[in-house]
C-alpha cells in the first residue's frame, strides 16, 4: 500500500513541475510555425522527380504535342531510384505529376492525354502509384505537384479548364496516400498545342487561378500536407534553382504581389524571397530547390555533370543551414531508373552527412551559461542544448536578451562546425551570435551568424583547435536555444566516379 502511495506523490509532484515549468515558459515571440510546418522544417531533405515524356524527347519542356507512345521506359524502377534518394538522406519525394506539357502520368479521368494512352504497360502503367508505393516500403514521405500550366488542353486560359486542374488535384489527393507537400510553382500560359490549337495563351497569374480558394481543397482534403509556392502559404521558394539562401534568411516575412494585390504562384514580388523579413507578419520559410544535375530533366550529355558529395554539402550548409530545407531535383533516365553516376552522389553525399555529424563535441564539454531562467531551473539548463529533443531549450530570464554560454573540454579539441537550432515553437527570437575561443589568455572572435531558426550551420573557412569557445547570443527578447553541436568535417577524399 505504501508503494502505491509513494507512486501517487511521484506522479502529482510530476505533474506538478510539468506545470509551473509551463506556466515560467517564455512567451512565444512573433509569427509561429503550425504543426505541419514543424514536421516540413525537421525533414530537412526531400526530393524533386521529373519523368514525363520529356525525357524521350530529350526536352526541358514538352510542348504539349507529343504522342503519348513515346513514354516507353524498358526498365522503369521507382524502388530504386527512391531507394538511392533514401540513400543520400532524403526523406522525402514529390513527384511532377504532370508537367507543362499536360501529360498525365496517372490514368485521370480528367484528360485523355494520360499515361492509360502510352504502350507502355499496355496503357496500364501508373507512375505516380509506382512511386508512392516505392515511397511508402522505403518510409519516406510522399508529395506531389501538377503544373498549373497545360500546353495541351483545349480549354487552357478559360475558367473550365480551371476546374478540370481542381479535378485533377482532387485526384491526386483521394488515391495516393497521405501527403507531406502540395508543391505549386508560377508557371502561368504561354506558347503551347492546346488541343491542336498551336497558339499563344496569356493569363492573369493573380486571379486565373483564384489559388485561394484552389487551395482550401488541399486543406479540405490533404490538411497535413504544406502548400509550396513562390510566397507560401506554408512554404516560399528562395528566389534562384542554385539551392543557396542568402547569409541571413528569416522564415518570417511580409508577402506581396508586383502591384500590391495578394501574393499568388508567378505573381509575387521576388526582393524578399530569399532574405524574409526580420518580424514578418507570416512563417513561410524557404525551400532552396537545385537539381542534381544542370537540368531538372535528364539529358545523356549531362551524365558527366552530376554534382559531387561534396558540392552537395555546400548545399546543404547553405539551406538547410540557413533556416530552409533542401529539394534535390532527381532525374530518371529513359530507362527508368538514375544513372550510376547519380546513384553514386546521392549515397556518397549521405554517407558524408554521417561522417560530419557523427560525433557532436559538445557532448563532451561542460557548457555553463551566463543566465539560466528560474533561477537555474533544471527545465531550462545547459542539459537541454546536447539531448536529444529538438524542442528542449536553455532559456535565460525576461530580462535576459543577451547571454552567453561557454564550452569547457577536458583537452584541445579540434572542430569546423558549428551547428544551432532555436525552438522555433517559440518563434525566431535570436538576431545573431558570435563564437569566440580562448587563446593567448583572452577570447579571440572567429565567426559570427544572424537568423538562426530552425538550424544555422556556421562553416568555418578553417578547423579551430582549443579547449575552451563561447557562443554569445543576442536577441530582442529572452532566449531559447535547444540544440549546440560542433563537429569536425572529415578530410574530403574525393574520387570522381563520373569519368570511370
Amino acid at each position: 500500500m505504501n508503494y502505491y502511495k509513494h507512486l501517487f506523490a511521484g506522479l502529482q509532484a510530476c505533474i506538478l513541475t510539468v506545470a509551473v515549468q509551463a506556466q515560467n515558459a517564455p512567451a512565444p515571440y512573433g509569427a509561429l510555425p503550425s504543426p505541419r510546418q514543424l514536421r516540413w522544417h525537421e525533414m530537412e531533405i526531400y526530393g524533386l522527380i521529373h519523368y514525363t515524356p520529356a525525357v524521350f524527347q530529350d526536352a526541358e519542356r514538352g510542348y504539349g504535342d507529343a504522342d503519348p507512345s513515346v513514354f516507353n521506359p524498358t526498365g522503369f524502377d521507382p524502388l530504386q531510384i527512391v531507394r538511392a534518394a533514401k540513400a543520400g538522406h532524403l526523406k522525402g519525394i514529390i513527384y511532377v505529376t504532370k508537367h507543362h506539357d499536360g501529360f498525365a502520368m496517372w490514368p485521370t479521368r480528367t484528360s485523355p492525354y494520360n499515361i492509360s494512352k502510352s504502350i507502355w504497360k499496355n496503357g496500364k502503367g501508373d507512375v505516380v502509384r509506382g512511386f508512392q508505393q516505392a515511397a511508402q516500403k522505403e518510409g519516406l514521405k510522399f508529395g506531389i505537384y501538377c503544373s498549373p500550366w497545360d500546353r495541351n488542353n483545349l480549354n487552357y486560359g478559360t475558367p473550365a479548364y480551371v476546374e478540370d486542374y481542381r479535378s485533377q488535384l482532387r485526384e491526386l489527393y483521394t488515391n495516393y496516400g497521405e501527403l507531406f507537400m502540395s508543391w505549386h510553382d508560377g508557371a502561368n500560359g504561354g506558347d503551347g498545342y492546346y488541343g491542336g490549337k498551336r497558339e499563344e495563351r496569356r493569363v492573369d497569374p493573380g486571379t486565373y487561378y483564384d489559388w485561394s480558394n484552389t487551395w482550401k481543397i488541399t486543406r479540405q482534403m490533404q490538411p497535413n500536407a504544406v502548400i509550396f509556392s513562390d510566397a507560401g502559404p506554408d512554404v516560399r521558394w528562395v528566389g534562384n534553382e542554385d539551392g543557396h539562401a542568402p547569409e541571413t534568411s528569416w522564415a518570417t516575412i511580409n508577402s506581396i504581389s508586383t502591384d500590391g494585390r495578394a501574393p499568388m504562384p508567378g505573381f509575387v514580388d521576388t526582393k524578399n524571397l530569399g532574405s524574409g523579413d526580420r518580424n514578418g507578419k507570416q512563417w513561410i520559410p524557404f525551400e532552396a530547390d537545385v537539381p542534381l544535375r544542370p537540368e531538372w530533366f535528364y539529358h545523356a550529355v549531362d551524365d558527366d555533370k552530376v554534382k559531387t558529395p561534396e558540392e552537395l554539402f555546400e548545399i546543404y550548409c547553405s539551406s538547410v543551414g540557413r533556416g530552409g530545407c533542401m529539394d534535390l531535383g532527381l532525374s530518371p533516365n529513359l530507362t527508368g531508373v538514375l544513372h550510376p553516376h547519380d546513384v553514386q552522389a546521392l549515397t556518397g553525399f549521405g554517407q558524408l552527412l554521417t561522417a560530419v555529424f557523427k560525433d557532436n563535441v559538445a557532448k563532451k564539454a561542460l557548457i555553463t551559461a551566463s543566465n539560466v531562467r528560474d533561477q537555474n531551473a533544471k527545465a531550462y539548463g545547459t542539459a537541454q542544448l546536447t539531448d536529444a529533443d529538438r524542442y528542449s531549450y536553455w532559456a535565460t530570464d525576461n530580462n535576459v536578451h543577451q547571454a552567453a554560454l561557454e564550452l569547457k573540454f577536458k583537452k584541445d579539441t579540434r572542430f569546423s562546425l558549428i551547428r544551432l537550432r532555436e525552438n522555433i515553437k517559440l518563434g525566431q527570437r535570436i538576431d545573431s551570435v558570435a563564437v569566440d575561443v580562448f587563446r593567448n589568455n583572452q577570447w579571440e572572435n572567429i565567426s559570427h551568424a544572424t537568423s538562426i531558426g530552425s538550424c544555422r550551420i556556421i562553416r568555418l573557412t578553417k578547423p579551430e583547435t582549443a579547449d575552451r569557445m563561447r557562443i554569445r547570443v543576442y536577441a530582442p527578447v529572452c532566449l531559447a536555444l535547444s540544440d549546440v553541436g560542433i563537429f569536425l568535417e572529415p578530410a574530403f577524399q574525393t574520387t570522381d566516379q563520373r569519368h570511370d
